[in-house]
Parts: structure tokens; sequence; C-alpha cells
């Protein structure tokens, strides 16, 4: 047994509770960490950086890039933490987000709404200084579409919601595009198209799998309101669309043929696994059986790729 000085039992609960306090606040940043959706701002990072290469046809000006990417990502940030905050009742509805910081009562309601708001402030005033006006007027743009536009509205009112909601998620090629050129032209609109496209076959399926959970939160995602027939049909056109508006950046841009090669592959893989729940559909599987959330995990990997394709290629010309 072992016997603690007089000494040793005076510093130890000290130090106990040091150490949960050094828990509480490792805790309280990963909450905060979390509200942002790391994930999402992962994904739309990566339609940035390549949107710069493109821009400046090589390697950007390094300055330019770090602050762009910096300050994108606090705008993204910003985003995703006032949609967390207008959509805590939807969270705390759905079993797929029950977790996140808001519904655990991890972070405070007003605490979400205060640095949400900072981290706007700050994301656009520091492109407006590091980088241009027209890169920051577009990242206000975007905050303020995803959350007033989208989250507060077509979201809760309309099938159609992440069509047109997913706007926010094409504006880092602009900006991307912006904060080197400072103007806009046809190749960033067309990387715009494409993410655009991606945007609703790459969210239904996952609302696919989570019918239930939006059909809870009395969310009208397509899947929820329509038909697994139509909602793959539909899932099929916006493929379609987004691969001939990928091929549409070969002209548009100038590439090689580096890019339309890689372009067409990709997206050949991604017809392919549309087709894959079409063909499960029609012998007559359904819900998970279909499996959409396989089409859902590769969407990611084709936009990743296929913008690293814009990247390479940008070195090549």
């Amino acid at each position: 047994m072992t016997v603690l000085t007089n000494k040793q039992a005076m510093i130890a609960p000290g130090a106990a509770a040091d150490r949960a306090g050094r828990r509480s606040v490792a805790q309280v940043l990963r909450a905060y960490v979390a509200l942002t959706k790391p994930r999402i701002i992962e994904l739309l990072l990566i339609t940035t950086l390549p949107t710069m290469f493109l821009a400046a046809r090589g390697l950007p000006d390094l300055w330019t890039s770090c602050a762009t990417m910096v300050f994108g990502t606090l705008s993204a940030g910003s985003a995703n933490v006032l949609n967390c905050y207008v959509d805590r009742d939807i969270d705390s509805a759905m079993r797929r987000t029950r977790r996140r910081p808001l519904p655990k009562h991890e972070v405070s309601d007003r605490a979400a709404l205060i640095y949400g708001v900072v981290l706007g402030i700050v994301s656009v005033a520091g492109l407006a200084v590091t980088v241009n006006a027209l890169a920051a007027a577009l990242s206000l743009s975007a905050i303020l579409f995803y959350v007033f536009v989208y989250s507060m509205y077509l979201k809760r009112r309309t099938p159609q919601n992440i069509v047109w909601g997913g706007i926010a998620g094409c504006m880092p090629v602009l900006i991307g595009w912006a904060g080197i050129t400072g103007s806009l032209s046809w190749e960033p609109l067309v990387l715009f198209g494409v993410v655009f496209f991606w945007t609703p076959p790459h969210t239904w399926t996952l609302a696919m799998r989570y019918r239930e959970d939006y059909a809870t939160a009395s969310v009208p995602m397509l899947p929820v309101v329509a038909s697994e027939r139509r909602v793959v049909l539909e899932i099929a056109a916006y493929t379609w669309a987004t691969v001939l508006c990928s091929l549409l950046l070969w002209p548009v841009a100038g590439t090689t043929a580096f890019y339309p090669v890689v372009a067409a592959v990709l997206g050949a893989v991604c017809l392919a696994e549309v087709y894959r729940m079409y063909a499960k559909l029609k012998a007559g599987k359904t819900g998970i059986e279909l499996r959409p959330m396989r089409f859902f995990h590769w969407s990611n990997v084709y936009l990743a790729l296929l913008f690293l394709a814009v990247a390479i290629d940008s070195l090549l010309v």
C-alpha cells in the first residue's frame, strides 16, 4: 500500500484538477473546431487551390495563395458554424447529426452565433486586406447565401434545396480565381458549373442512406419526397451534366490532352456507379441495398482527382 506524504497529498489534488482543466479546454476546442465542419472545408479547399494554379497558368504567388486559403478556410468555417446554429433543431432530431456540439450542449447557442459572425468578419476583412476586394465580396456573398438563402429558406421548403443551395459551395473556385487575377472569366465559371452539377447527386445519395433522418426532421430532401426511381434518374442526369461540364474546360481553358483524358476516365467511373445503382433498382433492390454511399464516397474522390488534374495540367502548359 502506497502512503502519500503530506506534501504529495497536497500536490496530487491540484495536479488532478489541472489535468481535468486541460482536458476540459481540449474538449471545448474540439467542439469549436467541429462546428466549422472540417471535412466540408477540406472539400472546398480542394477546389480552391487548383483553380489558382489554373489562373496563374502554373505556380500561383505563394503569399496570395496562402492568404486566400487561410481566410477562405475561415469563411467556410463561418458559414458552417452559422449553419449549425440555424439547423440546431434539425440536428437534434437526426441520428446522424445529434452528436454535433450544439445538440450535445458542448457550445451554447449564443457562443456559436458570435463565433460564426466573428469568423465571417475576420475572413472577409482578411481577404479584402491581403488579397483583393473581389475575393472578399465573393466570400461574403457565399456566407450570406449559405446562411440566409439555403439554411434558413430553401432547406426547409423545397426538394430543390440542395440544387440552388449548392451555389454557396461553388464559390471557392471563383474566390480562388479572383484571388490570383482580380477578375472573373469563363474558366472559373466552367469549374463553378462542375461543382454546381456535382453537388445534388453527391448530397442525394447521402440523403438516400439517411432518408428516415431527413423525414423525421421534416427536411424535404428529394429522396424523402420522391420515388427511388426518380431520385436515381435525377442523379444520373446531374452526373452526366457534371461530366460534360468538366470536359468543357478543355476547349475553354486550352488545357493539354492530360486534363480531358483524366476527366473522361473519372467521369466514366462516376457514371458506372450511377448505372450500377439503377441496375440494382430494376432488379428489385431498394433502400440501403442500392448502396448509395458507394457513389457518395466515390464522388468525393472524383472531385478531388478532377481538380488535382486541373492543377497538374496547369503545370504542363
